[in-house]
């Protein structure tokens, strides 16, 4: 049976469990921007961080759950006048990414205020199969904070 995926706000999420999944050095791998460590200041940082931006956009990032289990965060973060997708799930989780993603997608299509959906993943990432069959297309490779990343895009009407 497969799991049931929910969407939860992080800060239902007790700071140990963010610190040790953002500790993860395979979780890391993939992250050119992540060059701090996670530790209890970190966390309520990057909460607020995201809370921010519910408040400014009415939309943000959420903790994802696994069968009620807290396995990742990821979602809608404005840039500009661009929605960008994020996901970053704990490692004995990756499996799920295009299950969460297709889930996160819907909610897109069907919120009228996300035309396009853009991804930015960095260059370490070679396996783009998956992102390519939800129907995103390269655009460009950018830079983003001093880091290289290939921007991808997703039409959503």
């Amino acid at each position: 049976m497969k799991p049931e995926i929910t969407f939860a706000r992080l800060p239902e999420i007790e700071t140990n469990e963010i610190i040790t999944h953002m500790s993860d050095p395979r979780v890391a791998e993939h992250m050119p921007l992540l060059t701090f460590e996670w530790d209890a200041a970190a966390v309520a940082k990057f909460v607020a961080t995201k809370e921010v931006c519910w408040a400014r956009d009415g939309l943000g990032h959420w903790a994802i759950l696994s069968n009620k289990k807290y396995v990742g965060w990821g979602g809608f973060q404005k840039e500009g006048d661009e929605w960008d997708y994020g996901l970053v799930l704990k490692s004995d989780s990756f499996g799920l990414g295009t299950r969460i993603s297709r889930k996160a997608i819907e909610f897109a299509v069907a919120d009228e205020r996300i035309p396009f959906i853009t991804f930015l993943l960095p260059p370490s990432r070679k396996n783009l199969g998956a992102l390519e069959r939800l129907g995103a297309r390269f655009v460009d490779e950018i830079e983003y904070d001093g880091a290289r990343f290939l921007k991808y895009r997703l039409e959503t009407e």
